[in-house]
């Protein structure tokens, strides 16, 4: 009992927390906006992918970290319209689409590194972001440790779901994207155009999809493999249902995960040796399955969600 009271209170834990999130929400939020709109977007996993080796090989290749965020999200902006022509214009089936995009995506950015950077024993590394430390309160007793010696992107991702937050339910924009997602028929009525409303939102969405991959490789470690991103996306898939849609509960959902995620490892340093460690690795999703259970019942699905839209059908 004392060894997990210490885990709970080490600050390190609750730093690592913060560090394993910080991917997921940008996922997580980039899916949101996308399912906000109406349309679901399968393609997170290939988009973190591509986005975590576009950022890193820019990087790599001589710019700075911030333009290698931003080459990232142009890339995931890219496959967000392959994904947009595919399901909004042509209406086509948004779960083949998003698949198709993940699949298209993950195996080009492995073809893309393999012909771009030398084969060599050891991956070639960047320097990476660092943590900064925030003037007063860094320095406050474990919670300074905790959560404010963090990297810039991790800070750009708590303040991205904040401004989400308030975009989708204080402005006329979110007003739009809601109802578009909801019923895009009497969204069109009061003269707005749900096309353009979806397409926007997945070109967005998908270029955080691709920031929270490229947090992988700029912030998170210094390297790229193409199997770095193991299953992220479809957690953020799931945490939007967690979220019930919502960007406050989409950014408390991913430091659910990710605590789970961070006590395992280090509870795996206590038990060694006692319990399989397989059995450690299992516990963030089957925990994460029984929180995501306890909130889909009362998860309300946008109306309009995966319902392709076409002028003059009712």
């Amino acid at each position: 009992m004392s060894e997990l009271i210490d885990i709970l209170s080490s600050a390190g834990l609750w730093a690592a927390v913060l560090r394993i999130a910080t991917p997921l929400i940008f996922g997580t939020l980039g899916a949101l906006l996308c399912e906000r709109s109406g349309v679901l977007n399968l393609g997170i996993e290939g988009i973190m992918t591509f986005g975590a080796m576009a950022g890193w090989l820019a990087v790599f290749n001589g710019a700075d970290l911030w333009t290698g965020v931003l080459i990232a999200a142009i890339c995931g902006g890219i496959f967000g319209v392959l994904h947009s022509v595919l399901t909004v214009t042509l209406g086509l089936s948004q779960h083949v689409s998003g698949l198709g995009v993940t699949l298209f995506a993950a195996s080009f950015s492995y073809y893309i590194f393999r012909l771009l950077v030398p084969v060599a024993g050891t991956p070639p590394t960047i320097e990476a972001f660092q943590p900064i430390a925030i003037p007063g309160l860094s320095d406050l007793p474990f919670l300074g440790a905790a959560f404010f010696t963090q990297t810039p992107p991790t800070y750009l991702a708590i303040i991205l779901a904040l401004v989400m937050a308030y975009i989708l339910f204080k402005t006329p924009l979110g007003l739009a994207i809601r109802m578009t997602g909801e019923n895009p028929h009497a969204a069109e009525a009061q003269g707005i155009n749900p096309m353009v409303i979806r397409f926007g939102c997945i070109i967005v969405g998908s270029a955080m999809m691709a920031i929270g991959g490229a947090f992988l490789t700029l912030s998170a470690f210094n390297s790229f493999f193409p199997t770095m991103v193991q299953g992220r996306g479809w957690i953020c898939i799931a945490l939007v249902v967690f979220a019930t849609w919502k960007p406050s509960r989409a950014l408390l959902g991913a430091l659910l995960f990710a605590f789970f995620d961070a006590f395992q490892f280090r509870l795996q340093t206590v038990l060694s040796g006692v319990v399989p460690y397989q059995l450690f690795l299992m516990i963030p999703y089957i925990l994460s399955i029984a929180a995501l259970a306890f909130m889909a019942r009362r998860a309300r699905v946008p109306q309009a969600l995966m319902q392709p839209f076409r002028r003059g059908e009712r």
